[in-house]
């Protein structure tokens, strides 16, 4: 697979922090926001390949966010961190044109090879990462 960019949304930091740095770790370029407008001005400024973005945050949320990543830039790749309580707003967001969507959470295997299939389709719609 070819570099992944990889931009990480979430309002808590410590959670963002740690995944973070594991996901660089396996080898990934990592942004972070923790809300949903610094997430947009961030992909307006760095080419992303895939948003990891959490359903539920102060301000923008997740859906809100994705609808407006999908408006900018279509083939960017999302997958959405949800809640127990919040699965039903994932399913909207699939509904919206996210990639899928995980429970937070989530496991970090499962996380990367999620990335890793976001990253693949995106590289066969001809949109490649570096």
């Amino acid at each position: 697979m070819s570099e992944c960019r990889v931009l990480l949304v979430d309002d808590e930091d410590a959670y963002v922090e740690t995944l973070a740095k594991r996901l660089t770790r396996r080898g990934l370029t990592v942004h972070t926001a923790d809300r949903g407008e610094k997430a947009l001005a961030i992909l307006a400024e760095h080419p992303v390949d895939v948003v990891i973005l959490d359903v539920k945050m102060p301000g923008m949320d997740g859906i809100e966010t994705l609808t407006r990543i999908k408006k900018n830039h279509a083939d960017v790749e999302v997958i959405m961190l949800t809640g127990h309580a919040n699965v039903d707003a994932a399913i909207r967001g699939m509904e919206r044109g996210a990639f899928d969507y995980l429970m937070k959470p989530a496991e970090m295997d499962d996380l990367f090879y999620k990335i890793q299939d976001a990253q693949k389709k995106r590289v066969l719609a001809g949109h490649g990462g570096a």
